[in-house]
């Protein structure tokens, strides 16, 4: 995870401009894979978005998770997509004790509006409370 929020942190570091940020988070975002139709429930609906913004979790045989995610606004979409390069595909413990530190570093916070900054701590609460569910199963 370390890995993944320090490339990203570089990557963000390479813009000159909050715009090309902006852009890259976009771009970022489309390069996520589709999330399934049936997926895009109420359930799996991240309350406090903007705008309708989804988060599902599985677990995979070896015991990591598996988030998808999908939205219908451009940046959200965006944001999701580099929450789940980093959280996907990881142990639930280790999801639960990696500090999101990681989101203040990138700067992102203090360039959205407070709607889009609400929607990206409940994203990130809602990928947490997925974790510590499946840690509770265990």
């Amino acid at each position: 995870m370390q890995n993944t929020a320090n490339k990203l942190k570089e990557s963000f570091q390479s813009f000159e401009s909050w715009q090309e940020r902006y852009q890259y988070i976009i771009e970022f975002g489309k390069k996520m894979g589709p999330m399934p139709l049936e997926l895009k429930s109420e359930d799996n609906q991240v309350k406090g978005c903007q705008s309708k913004t989804w988060i599902f979790c599985r677990k995979n045989d070896d015991g990591t998770l598996e988030f998808l995610a999908d939205s219908e606004a451009a940046i959200s979409k965006g944001i999701s997509a580099l929450l789940l390069s980093v959280y996907s595909n990881q142990k639930a413990q280790d999801i639960l004790t990696f500090p999101d530190s990681f989101i203040k570093e990138l700067g992102i916070v203090e360039h959205l509006s407070m709607n889009r900054s609400n929607g990206l701590a409940s994203m990130l609460k809602r990928i947490k409370n997925y974790a510590l569910a499946y840690s509770l199963k265990n």
